[in-house]
């Protein structure tokens, strides 16, 4: 999850990462797709952009830990797929996040 208007890591963001990068080195034909999201405030020009962001965030972090770019995809969906769709700070903290799938 990230602040308003950012796409900095936290130190448990890295943390988190970490494992990632962990288990995709130790599985070398794995590959993850890094999804950027916003809450619903900006223009929907601003949140895909700001996603975009988030998601490369996350992908620099992976690649900085010895995974290969070819294996990851980043991709953003603004604020079209809110996980809260309440008009208050709680929800919108919860849809400011990047997502992983493998």
């Amino acid at each position: 999850h990230f602040d308003y208007d950012s796409s900095e890591l936290s130190n448990d963001d890295y943390q988190t990462l970490q494992a990632h990068a962990q288990f995709l080195m130790a599985n070398a034909n794995s590959k993850v797709a890094l999804t950027g999201h916003t809450d619903e405030r900006g223009s929907r020009e601003y949140n895909m952009a700001l996603g975009e962001r988030r998601a490369k965030s996350a992908a620099a972090y992976l690649s900085s830990q010895g995974v290969a770019s070819s294996r990851i995809e980043t991709i953003s969906y603004g604020e079209d797929q809110p996980v809260d769709t309440a008009q208050n700070e709680a929800a919108w903290a919860k849809n400011r996040r990047a997502e992983l799938s493998y």
